[in-house]
């Protein structure tokens, strides 16, 4: 029973990413792939922007040492960054499974107690999620004037609406809105997924606490935001490969990569489908033609995944090098 579900659970992910693929692509002419890779793309961006995710990665690296060192952990950095690089493979296999990869590896070659290596996760995610949460948050009030075009052209006004409200209105609606909100707290706390939610910002909130035994914060903050910089330079560089893209600019791009980034917590490796549908749409929504949009979020996830492996594959061969040599001379 339990065998099945394990492999239920690497099933479904790969049938859902291959469905929403399927759904996005039916019809698709993908002989015209190879024209636009080899006669319309513009490959010098591409290839610029390859460091970037590299970087992005190697980040992750360091900045996962300096959370172990309050344990009293000190990997190599050359074990850390090459522990993530096979992380981010090793997800394309099974999604999810990255974490468990990565600590693994700290395990076999540093002699670090997987628990242990495991529970600095939790500080990184933390931090991550404040990350993601202030760029989102940021990336909507710069973009609040296209919602304002959106009214405009559409006859709505948002400031009709609300003229429409008497005193009285807008009391009743503010009860309305603090009853709702009372209702759907007290029927979440009888569903199982109430305890999960609060469980999960209890573990962000003491992620968040356990910052303050980071020996240099300033280094730690430098290579968080240096993360999500180099993620969106690896995303919005590739903007200027394609004809129908490089004119958007980095506010499209901006609002892109946040919605990519929520659309990959859907568990499908490297977030195959619901990446490529919440792209699309919205390059979509900035003009872009569907087919246009369509060769961009197939080429650019399909180059930037096959540089994920070959990182992966490096990571594995440095690894393996560092077992039967460096590690048996240092300790």
């Amino acid at each position: 029973m339990k065998t099945a579900q394990n492999i239920f659970k690497i099933l479904l992910p790969l049938l859902l990413g291959g469905a929403i693929l399927y759904w996005m692509y039916r019809g698709f002419d993908f002989e015209s792939i190879r024209h636009v890779v080899l006669h319309e793309m513009d490959w010098t961006w591409m290839l610029l922007s390859f460091p970037f995710g590299i970087l992005a990665q190697s980040f992750r690296g360091w900045r996962w040492r300096q959370t172990l060192e309050p344990l009293g952990e000190r990997p190599r950095s050359s074990v850390a960054v090459n522990a993530i690089f096979l992380s981010y493979a090793s997800s394309l296999v099974i999604p999810r499974s990255g974490e468990f990869a990565r600590c693994g590896v700290l395990k076999r070659w540093e002699g670090i107690s997987f628990p242990k290596a495991l529970g600095t996760v939790v500080t990184e995610r933390a931090v991550d999620t404040l990350v993601m949460l202030l760029f989102t948050g940021t990336t909507l009030l710069l973009q609040m004037s296209i919602f304002g075009t959106f009214f405009e052209k559409t006859g709505t006004s948002l400031d009709t609406i609300l003229q429409r409200f008497s005193p009285m209105g807008y009391l009743v609606t503010g009860i309305c809105g603090l009853a709702a909100l009372l209702l759907i707290h007290l029927l979440l706390r009888r569903l199982s997924i109430y305890n999960k939610v609060k469980a999960t910002f209890s573990s962000i909130w003491e992620g968040v606490r356990s910052l303050k035994d980071v020996r240099n914060l300033p280094l730690f903050l430098f290579f968080t935001i240096g993360i999500w910089v180099c993620y969106f330079l690896h995303y919005y560089l590739t903007f200027f490969c394609f004809e129908s893209t490089r004119e958007l600019g980095i506010d499209c791009a901006m609002v892109s990569f946040v919605v990519g980034s929520i659309a990959v917590i859907v568990p499908t490796p490297n977030g195959a489908g619901p990446w490529h549908f919440a792209v699309k749409t919205m390059l979509i929504l900035y003009g872009v033609a569907d087919e246009q949009a369509l060769y961009f979020v197939l080429i650019v996830h399909t180059v930037q995944t096959m540089l994920v492996i070959l990182l992966g594959v490096w990571a594995w061969a440095r690894l393996g090098f560092l077992s039967r040599c460096e590690v048996q001379k240092e300790r």
